[in-house]
């Protein structure tokens, strides 16, 4: 189900802003909500997408320009949520300049065991949300987004991660992050004949709520990521950024 969170916001049509229109899955927190935060400034409409109601409406409530931005309560898993959040950005600003796949994370026990063996020591009951979240959502993103990035010329970006290009023994979230990246490419041959540009962006180690409280000692703020977000962004016409991997200085990995 999607629920738009209308009543905390005015007519955009009162108040026109030149820009584009993004719309972000998971945008309530990390870089999520860093993008969100920093496409706003910069003068352009957005779309986030959240599942809990109510951290989404203190988001919105937090985050201001209510007459640029549009709050969605939806599954990034789920087709019939994406589809509708989709469809409900475009008759909220009227086109879709760019997606952004952000939703997603890794499950607790990755935390449990240090990601590492997680394939041993890890509890299974708890990787299908991780798995859908990472993996299947980027694909449901893109099906319902690419009609409308191919009207405007736009672009998609998904969110991976280093652990998708450095493998880790063991390590599910690992995996799902290195199909994401494989998804970026294979995208990338499909979407590019339709004029869309498709960029990967591979974070290193941030500092969020990801961690589960355990933060590691050299981590980069989600305001980092989201200048290399708004970056792929800002690429002129007729060019394709595919790949940005973006590491804190001194992460040896």
């Amino acid at each position: 189900m999607n629920t738009s969170l209308t009543d905390t916001l005015t007519d955009s049509a009162a108040s026109p802003v030149a820009g584009k229109t993004v719309l972000i899955t998971g945008g309530t927190s990390g870089i999520g909500a860093a993008t969100a935060r920093l496409l706003l400034v910069r003068g352009h409409r957005v779309a986030v997408t959240g599942r809990d109601p109510g951290r989404l409406k203190a988001f919105l409530d937090e985050v201001g320009y209510a007459d640029r931005v549009l709050g969605l309560v939806a599954d990034a898993s789920d087709w019939d949520s994406t589809n509708t959040a989709v469809t409900s950005t475009v008759e909220r600003f009227g086109s879709l300049d760019a997606a952004i796949a952000n939703a997603g994370g890794a499950s607790a026990d990755h935390f449990r065991t240090g990601g590492a063996g997680v394939i041993d020591g890890g509890d299974p009951e708890l990787w299908a949300p991780m798995v859908l979240a990472n993996v299947l959502g980027p694909a449901l993103l893109a099906k319902a987004t690419l009609p409308h990035l191919e009207q405007s010329r736009g672009r998609l970006v998904l969110i991976g991660s280093v652990a998708g290009i450095k493998n880790s023994p063991g390590n599910l979230y690992s995996a799902t992050k290195w199909a994401v990246v494989g998804f970026a490419e294979n995208l990338r041959l499909h979407a590019t004949t339709r004029g869309i540009g498709v960029t990967v962006v591979n974070p290193g180690m941030i500092d969020t709520a990801f961690w589960h409280g355990q933060a590691p000692p050299i981590a980069m703020s989600p305001d980092s990521v989201a200048e290399a977000i708004g970056f792929a962004l800002d690429q002129p016409a007729g060019v394709d950024l595919n790949t940005v991997t973006i590491r804190p200085i001194g992460q040896p990995v």
